[in-house]
């Protein structure tokens, strides 16, 4: 902030204080001290900062299926496949769009298997193709736990799973009860799927761990896991830090991540890697994305990003007391602007 807005920014918040304690604020009052406070603070009450722009039209899937939250996508020759996690069902569902922006209905895709006591409840999937097969792990609920299991698809529809265990269960301390939320890449040249998952806490897990597997069945986890924890000295972020997706750049990896400043507010950031694992550089604008005044208000979550050429589609489920849904932000050019 601009040191010599400070002094007037403070005035402007005590007097509205002091007016709070005499019972003499109104409606009126607080809408011009707000907008006094805008005037003077170019950042106060941005929803996306770093060329990020919320979607005029958000939300893009939601609605009257109830919540939608925690998605996978991918871009094919035809399009847009989404898997996200239906609430209502418990189940992963999938819908399809052709510009990323309209989205079909969703279709539940896979269920809880009752065989399987670990995964009552399905979410959170992390969905790949590879040699023309689709790949997904999965979060599995059950008992106040968390899971990840792994299928596979021919056609991204029919699913059929690869073991009736976990492929990733919590073991450590810092994994406590939970594992969930896997985004997953397949490394060509180290010919090993890599794994990036948050654990901890079940209702928001605390910090992201990092994984390798030749099958996609037996992990090996890194030893000095977590590879990415919150930073305190963040307010934004002080919390936790979960659900991130990880794409692989030419240089370094890109990880968007959600950042909790309790349990209940969460903003999105990006960082950036050479190696995936070591020395994350946080983006010096986090948080890229915040919540708005309508649909997402309460929380963003769950970021996953797409660069389609031109631009990045980065779709997110916004918050709003209890029921959150799909939206998306964009960003022309690749360039983040990390070295800005």
């Amino acid at each position: 902030m601009n040191s010599d807005l400070e002094e007037p920014i403070v005035a402007y918040k005590l007097e509205k204080v002091e007016l709070e304690k005499q019972g003499k604020v109104t409606s009126k009052m607080i809408t011009v001290l707000a907008f006094t406070l805008a005037f003077l603070n170019p950042c106060f009450g941005q929803e996306t900062v770093s060329g990020w722009v919320k979607y005029e039209h958000n939300p893009v899937l939601g609605g009257s299926f109830g919540t939608i939250f925690d998605i996978s996508l991918l871009r094919e020759a035809d399009g847009y496949r989404m898997w996200s996690s239906w609430r209502p069902e418990k189940s992963i569902a999938l819908s399809t769009s052709k510009d990323g922006l309209k989205w079909t209905d969703p279709v539940a895709v896979l269920k809880p298997n009752p065989e399987n006591k670990w995964e009552e409840d399905l979410n959170r999937p992390g969905v790949i193709i590879k040699a023309n097969i689709y790949h997904m792990w999965y979060t599995g609920q059950a008992n106040g736990k968390s899971w990840i299991g792994y299928a596979t698809s021919r056609d991204g529809k029919t699913w059929k799973r690869m073991s009736k265990t976990p492929v990733l269960s919590a073991e450590m301390p810092w994994e406590k009860t939970s594992v969930m939320c896997p985004s997953v890449i397949w490394d060509e040249q180290a010919g090993i799927y890599k794994m990036w998952y948050s654990g901890g806490e079940q209702y928001e897990p605390d910090a992201i761990g990092y994984a390798t597997s030749e099958d996609g069945i037996n992990w090996k986890k890194e030893a000095g896991n977590p590879v990415f924890r919150n930073d305190p000295a963040n307010e934004w972020e002080q919390a936790k830090v979960t659900a991130c997706q990880v794409i692989k750049e030419k240089n370094n990896y890109l990880m968007f991540y959600i950042g909790f400043r309790d349990v209940d507010y969460a903003q999105i950031g990006v960082a950036r890697s050479t190696d995936g694992i070591h020395q994350w550089e946080r983006h010096k604008e986090n948080p890229i994305i915040k919540p708005g005044n309508g649909w997402d208000s309460s929380a963003v979550y769950k970021p996953y990003a797409i660069f389609d050429g031109k631009q990045w589609l980065l779709w997110y489920n916004g918050r709003k007391e209890g029921k959150e849904q799909i939206g998306v932000v964009l960003h022309k050019g690749r360039d983040l602007g990390f070295n800005k």
